[in-house]
């Protein structure tokens, strides 16, 4: 089992590190049960003030973590900078606001036949977290932040290929000034995972990753009956109707698709446009994806690094050829770029039916689907023709129209007129095969609360 940070822009393996043995693995279960009973006694106020020295931390070495995130999964400098700062933000977002969200809130002590009634949020204990490597900082912390303010413990096993950022976070927070073991890391292997799982001190597991492994980590604490939120990925569709101001959704639907080198679950993946208007956007989209320019991901000119692994090109690789073998056609793109490094250009494909890998499989590479629809039913119906049910962009300036694709596009999020992204103000989630639960907003931070009911007799 590999444990290791393998560069992607060049193959080669930079670093590697030893797994934990049982025993390690037994010593951290204790010190993680040990830190919660000592956490959950501080203040919020106290909490409040290691959360922003936090975010304090990952402003002033944004630099410093971007690089180690870009040498070990290859998202842009830029990208990663960037990722840095989103994370400062959520975590002032939760020091300033975790003691409104978890204060008693009174409920009608008459109904109830009550002198007093109230609900107060109470953590439960230690909360696994399996983390991916495709925003190593950002999908830690979005799960971090709530549940250390909560009063919460967190156990992270990050995704093999991450570690430096994984040890990063563990260092983070006890730089920060969090209870000793607060937060922890676990340098282990997929296999040592359900054992964790089901260890009676572990109380509840968040997991953000492909399907089979939400189906395992998800069965896995149902059986020990612990809570568990599973954000499992997407192909999310994005639609476009004549209203739409097509230059910006457009560019939009590049800078989505070339996200993160196109590894993000919510990219807009399936591009679905009305007949009035799929010519001029075709050319537009396609000449914007054929200009990215991709490179280096250590250059701030860079817009498209490499995919994080070999095994992750390939998947791309077999998706389109799948296709193209079946008929589609490749407009851009299309064929691995020569070199040293695991590089696949923006590509964008026509004439994708059902039956090909691509209109039914998520793809993880900056490759985009393109269909043309004759009106809002028919683009509400094949965009909700998949498994998958993360985010959704509409384009529309018809306020009808508007309004029946926020009803009426199966998705966690649908984001109209703009790009689908995550904001810790907002609830972050999906249904179908892409997971259930809510992170971020106030819904976040209540995921991994017991949310007690007390009564008070007359």
């Amino acid at each position: 089992m590999s444990i290791a940070t393998t560069n992607p822009a060049t193959g080669k393996v930079e670093r590697t590190f030893d797994a934990l043995t049982e025993k390690e693995i037994e010593d951290r279960l204790d010190r993680a049960a040990a830190a919660f009973a000592r956490h959950r006694a501080t203040l919020v106020a106290e909490r409040a003030a290691c959360m922003n020295a936090a975010a304090g931390i990952l402003d002033e070495e944004a630099g410093r973590i971007a690089a180690v995130m870009t040498t070990e999964m290859g998202k842009t400098v830029t990208a990663a900078r960037a990722e840095a700062h989103k994370c400062a933000r959520a975590c002032r977002y939760y020091a300033e606001r975790a003691g409104e969200m978890l204060a008693d809130r009174p409920v009608d002590a008459g109904a109830v036949d009550a002198e007093r009634a109230w609900l107060r949020y109470l953590p439960l204990g230690p909360v696994l977290a399996v983390m991916p490597w495709n925003f190593p900082l950002w999908q830690v912390i979005r799960f971090a932040a709530p549940a250390l303010m909560a009063g919460n413990v967190g156990l992270l096993k990050h995704a093999s290929n991450v570690p430096q950022t994984a040890l990063f976070l563990e260092e983070l927070f006890a730089r920060a000034g969090f209870t000793e073991d607060a937060f922890q890391t676990l340098l282990i292997g997929s296999g040592q995972v359900e054992r964790v799982v089901r260890d009676p001190r572990v109380r509840a597991a968040t997991l953000t990753g492909s399907e089979p492994a939400g189906r395992a980590v998800g069965a896995a604490a149902s059986a020990e009956v612990k809570p568990s939120v599973l954000e499992l990925g997407g192909s999310d569709p994005f639609v476009v109707m004549p209203s739409a101001d097509l230059e910006r959704a457009a560019e939009v639907a590049a800078t989505s698709r070339c996200l993160n080198n196109g590894q993000s679950c919510i990219s807009a993946k399936r591009f679905i446009v009305h007949a009035d208007v799929y010519d001029e956007f075709e050319r537009r989209f396609t000449d914007l994806m054929r200009s990215r320019r991709v490179g280096d991901p250590m250059e701030e000119s860079t817009d498209v690094g490499p995919l994080a692994s070999e095994q992750g090109r390939a998947d791309v690789e077999e998706q389109v050829a799948d296709a193209v073998s079946a008929g589609a056609t490749v407009l851009c793109g299309g064929e691995r770029l020569p070199g040293p490094g695991w590089y696949y250009p923006p590509t964008v494909v026509t004439g994708v039916r059902p039956g090909m890998r691509m209109y039914h499989e998520e793809v993880f590479g900056p490759v985009a689907s393109l269909f043309r629809v004759e009106g809002v039913e028919e683009a509400i119906e094949l965009a909700n023709d998949t498994n998958f049910g993360l985010g959704a962009n509409a384009w529309t300036e018809d306020a009808a129209e508007r309004e029946r694709f926020a009803t009426g596009l199966e998705a966690g999020q649908v984001f109209i007129n703009g790009m689908v992204t995550s904001y810790p103000e907002l609830p972050f989630g999906g249904v179908k095969h892409s997971g259930y639960g809510r992170e971020l907003a106030e819904l976040g931070l209540h995921a991994f609360c017991n949310v007690k009911t007390v009564w008070v007799g007359a």
